[in-house]
C-alpha cells in the first residue's frame, strides 16, 4: 500500500519533463518522408485498436513505403503515457483526463482523435460489502491504477464527497490485479475499468456503487509532438485507417465483440456488456465537448493539488487538443 499523493504526480510530471518540451503553437502540415517504423499501442479499453491490429490495415497502408508497424500493449493510460514519454510508441490510447495530466507534467503530446465515448469506470465493491457510497470509503482500502481515468474518477468522487486520497488507503495495482484483489478480499473497493469491471459484474457479482458517466473523459488517441511534426502526413494516414476500423466496428458489432473476447480472454457476455451498454463509437471528432470535459477534470485535479495551481487549464487543454489531422482526413473523404 502506498499513499496516492501530490508528490508522485509531481514526480511523474518531472519524468515527463525529462522528455523535453516542444513549441505549443501548431506548425502547418507539410509533406515529409514516411518513417521507417510506426509504433502504436493497442489496449483492451480501446476496442477499435484491437480490430485494427487484427485486420492488418495499417500494415497494408504503409507496405509500399516499407514502413514497419509495431504494436505495443498498453494495460492502462499510465502505461501509454510512459511509453509515449520514452518514445516506445508514437501513438497511444489514454483517457482524456490522463492526457491532461501528462501534458501538465510536460509530456509533449497532442490529442488528435476520440476512439470512444465510454462509461468504462465506476467505483466497485463486493456484493456482501457494507460500502454503499463514496463517503463509506473513509478508512477503507481501494485498489487503483494511478494516472488513469479510474484513478482520476476516484479522486473527483472523493473531492465531491468532501474527502481526499488521504482519507482512504490506496493500493496501487494495474487494472486486472485490482479486480483480482477485490474479489480475493485483499481490498475493500476498486476503481474499476472495463472489461474487468463487466467481468466482475457477471462472474463475481461485484457492485458498481458509484457511477457518473459524464465524469468518464473519453477514449483519446494521442501522438508524440516530435513524431507529428516530422511526419504529419503519416499521422493523417494513420487516422484514415483508424476511421476505417471505427466505421467497420459500427457496421460489424459481432466481429468487434469477437475480437475483444479473443484479445482480453473474456466471455461473449462480458464483451457484450462492455460494448453495447457502455461504449459509444459514433463520434471520432475531437472538439468543444472534449475541451469542456478536459477543462472540468483539470480544474478539479488542480483544486486537489494534482496539477500545479499556477497552470492555466484552459490554455493547457487548447495546446493539447489538435483537430488539424482529423479535419484533413475528413476534408479528403
Amino acid at each position: 500500500m502506498f499513499p496516492v499523493t501530490k508528490r508522485y504526480f509531481l514526480s511523474l510530471g518531472a519524468a515527463f519533463l525529462a522528455g523535453g518540451l516542444l513549441a505549443a503553437s501548431p506548425a502547418p502540415l507539410q509533406a515529409a518522408s514516411p518513417p521507417d517504423r510506426i509504433n502504436i499501442d493497442w489496449a483492451y479499453y480501446n476496442p477499435v485498436s484491437i480490430l485494427l491490429k487484427n485486420k492488418g490495415w495499417l500494415e497494408e497502408a504503409f507496405a509500399d513505403e516499407g514502413t514497419e508497424v509495431r504494436w505495443v500493449l498498453s494495460l492502462g493510460s499510465n502505461k501509454a503515457l510512459e511509453f509515449l514519454r520514452g518514445s516506445s510508441i508514437d501513438f497511444g490510447s489514454t483517457a482524456g483526463a490522463a492526457a491532461v495530466i501528462g501534458k501538465a507534467g510536460g509530456l509533449p503530446i497532442k490529442s488528435i482523435y476520440a476512439y470512444s465515448k465510454p462509461e468504462w469506470t465506476a467505483l466497485v465493491t463486493r456484493a456482501d460489502s457494507d460500502i454503499e457510497s463514496v463517503e463509506d470509503l473513509k478508512g477503507k482500502s481501494v485498489a487503483v491504477t494511478r494516472g488513469t481515468d479510474p484513478h482520476i474518477f476516484l479522486l473527483r468522487a472523493l473531492d465531491a464527497a468532501g474527502l481526499s486520497e488521504e482519507d482512504i488507503r490506496p493500493v496501487l495495482l494495474q487494472h486486472p490485479d485490482g479486480y483480482r484483489a477485490l474479489v480475493g478480499r485483499q481490498v475493500d473497493a476498486w476503481a474499476g475499468l472495463d472489461p474487468h469491471m463487466a467481468t466482475g459484474e457477471l462472474e463475481s457479482g461485484v457492485r458498481l456503487f458509484h457511477r457518473a458517466p459524464d465524469l468518464n473523459t473519453y477514449g483519446i488517441l494521442n501522438v508524440r509532438e516530435a513524431f507529428a511534426e516530422a511526419h504529419p502526413e503519416t499521422v493523417e494516414r494513420v487516422l484514415e485507417v483508424y476511421e476505417r476500423a471505427r466505421r467497420y466496428a459500427l457496421e460489424h458489432p459481432d466481429e468487434l465483440q469477437a475480437a475483444l473476447v479473443e484479445a482480453a480472454k473474456i466471455t461473449p457476455e462480458v464483451a457484450q456488456k462492455q460494448l453495447e451498454e457502455r461504449t459509444d463509437l459514433s463520434t471520432p471528432a475531437i472538439g468543444q465537448p472534449h475541451r469542456e470535459t478536459f477543462v472540468a477534470a483539470g480544474e478539479v485535479l488542480q483544486k486537489i493539488g494534482v496539477i500545479d495551481e499556477g497552470t492555466d487549464i484552459a490554455l493547457l487543454v487548447d495546446e493539447l487538443i489538435d483537430e488539424r489531422y482529423l479535419n484533413a482526413v475528413v476534408e479528403t473523404q
